[in-house]
């Protein structure tokens, strides 16, 4: 190892999956990602989940050692994290992973490591990945979006992660969708309200996650004349045999021309559309990045560019809307860049 070079190392603790990353920084070069492992989450212990993070780290250190033919300690840790720490108990709020829920996650694992460990939403480690080295490198304000199973969002200004005073910043997920996004572009509502896990109605998280677009597709289904539904023998098989779909499988109806399938691409590019914007008008980012599942599909992108006018308080919008350049590695390696701002 160069004497120079400097080690930061992440883990991303997601519902199925933990992944750790440890990340290499020398002076003129690009950094690099040098060790990767990947293993199930326990997650239905708190403390196999602490065990699974340690093993990861010291096998890393190990491996490393191995490799390098001599002793590599690594002296930080960032973690995403699903949920919210609160700031003034350092205890886990709002995680979908529920054994986190009401536990000192980052002093736990900084007592058993003992090294400095911080611990962040998974969201927020994602937008610092791509604010950093990613899609938006370069950008002072950036919004990043987790388009996914949930839908969530991180804030970060000049390098910086804007965590807010509850910690919950970024959170736009959990506004309600904004007036008239339920519409069809014929301007009729296909369906009711949807409740949301936080106790709510109509987040923005129930449209806009893959489920909530998969829910928007079978919706228009069940609602459509049988007339329509003959035209795409499709439609009327799922709904005669209840077919359980993913957001992908919609998509790739929406490409073969199934009629219902761009009326809900259509409707989810005018209801992302519309929710970014209120955003825009409240920080007014130098650049948007998109990531998770739904952020893959390219035809979403004109079609938000173009829908979002209408909604900015402004007559020439020209804010990058951008896909994740490390896409699902975005979240960990965001967590090893929160291990290389630690102060030392």
């Amino acid at each position: 190892m160069n004497t120079t070079t400097r080690l930061s190392v992440g883990v991303d603790l997601g519902g199925t999956k933990t992944e750790l990353v440890v990340l290499a920084h020398q002076p003129d070069l690009d950094d690099s990602v040098i060790h990767r492992e990947r293993v199930a989450t326990p997650n239905g212990s708190y403390t196999a989940i602490l065990d699974t993070i340690e093993a990861l780290f010291r096998h890393a250190e190990t491996t490393l050692s191995l490799a390098w033919g001599q002793t590599i300690r690594f002296t930080n840790l960032g973690v995403g994290a699903p949920g919210t720490t609160v700031p003034n108990t350092g205890l886990i709020k709002n995680a979908n992973t529920v054994c986190l829920i009401g536990q000192p996650l980052q002093a736990d694992l900084s007592q058993r490591l003992n090294i400095p460990v911080r611990v962040e939403n998974d969201a927020n480690c994602f937008t610092l990945s791509e604010a950093t080295d990613g899609a938006a490198k370069a950008k002072k304000v950036v919004f990043g979006v987790i388009l996914g199973t949930g839908v969530g969002g991180g804030l970060c200004i000049n390098g910086q992660l804007l965590k807010g005073y509850h910690g919950i910043a970024g959170e736009w997920g959990h506004n309600p969708l904004p007036r008239g996004a339920k519409e069809t572009s014929e301007g009729l509502t296909t369906y009711p309200p949807r409740a949301c896990y936080c106790g709510l109605h109509d987040c923005i998280e129930t449209y806009l996650s893959g489920p909530g677009f998969v829910k928007t597709f079978t919706d228009y289904v069940n609602a459509s004349p049988l007339s329509l539904q003959k035209q795409h023998p499709s439609n009327l098989l799922l709904r005669q045999s209840h077919a359980k779909l993913s957001a992908i499988d919609v998509i790739e109806l929406s490409q073969t021309g199934n009629a219902l399938a761009v009326e809900a691409l259509s409707l989810y590019a005018r209801q992302l559309a519309q929710s970014l914007a209120a955003i825009v008008n409240i920080i007014d980012p130098d650049a948007i990045v998109l990531g998770g599942g739904m952020s893959n599909v390219q035809a979403l992108y004109p079609l938000v560019k173009q829908a979002i006018q209408r909604d900015v308080f402004t007559d020439d919008f020209d804010t990058p809307i951008l896909q994740a350049k490390f896409g699902d590695s975005s979240g960990v390696r965001g967590a090893a860049w929160l291990g290389a701002n630690q102060k030392r």
